[in-house]
């Protein structure tokens, strides 16, 4: 569903992407994990078609940067990007009227899941940081897109929101959607990811699948590479 090859993106001199390649099937969470500067933002707007690289991006088997992949892709920015000047149930309808699509009660049900359907009303310049946050997962989420990135999507979250997300992104997963998660709160994924990729530097240090064959904790395995120096 989603496939990177070997993408690459330097500012300058360094490299922030270095020869990247990665795949998320259909039907599976994949996890980035790093320190900050590693390159985890970099590759999901590489991704997004937000800058330029080198390599290949697929989404469905189409470019990444393509109208095909686009109707198929959903992106939450680490933060997000919404109109001041539109209404919460605005958003949801200029998403819906873009990508034609014909089903209302599926987006009414995405704002009454992060309770947000009492705020449809509220300019997004009126909204605090957590709600622009829930209103960005929404207008994600709307058109139903087959592969969607996450980036940072629990910060700003309250709990609700926050297990909101977890079981919409089980329910995702069920569907068949491919989901690829950047984020630091390790202990939120523990518990329904498929493959972790661990960034430093710009690289992947160690790829690691929730097989059941695992000896240690995905938090263990995060400090064990990113504070010991271990590539696996």
């Amino acid at each position: 569903m989603l496939s990177i090859e070997h993408v690459t993106k330097k500012y300058k001199k360094i490299a922030a992407n270095d020869d990247l390649s990665l795949n998320v099937d259909g039907g599976t969470i994949s996890i980035l994990l790093g320190p900050n500067g590693a390159g985890k933002s970099t590759l999901i707007k590489c991704i997004a078609g937000l800058l330029r690289f080198k390599g290949n991006i697929t989404i469905c088997g189409h470019d990444n940067k393509s109208m095909e992949a686009k109707r198929l892709f959903g992106y939450v920015p680490e933060m997000p990007a919404l109109y001041d000047l539109l209404t919460v149930s605005e958003h949801l309808e200029f998403i819906r009227r873009a990508y034609r699509v014909d089903d209302e009660a599926y987006c009414r049900s995405l704002l009454e899941r992060f309770e947000l359907a009492d705020k449809a009303n509220r300019l997004g310049k009126e909204l605090s940081k957590g709600m622009l946050q829930k209103l960005s997962i929404c207008c994600a989420l709307a058109h139903k897109p087959k592969v969607v990135i996450f980036d940072e999507p629990m910060v700003g979250l309250d709990p609700h929101a926050i297990k909101e997300l977890k079981q919409l992104l089980r329910e995702l997963k069920a569907e068949g959607t491919a989901i690829l998660l950047s984020t630091h709160m390790i202990d939120s994924v523990e518990d329904y990811w498929d493959t972790t990729y661990i960034m430093t530097n710009g690289k992947f240090a160690a790829t690691e699948y929730n097989d059941g064959r695992g000896t240690q904790s995905l938090e263990d395995l995060f400090f064990k590479i990113t504070e010991g120096g271990e590539a696996v």
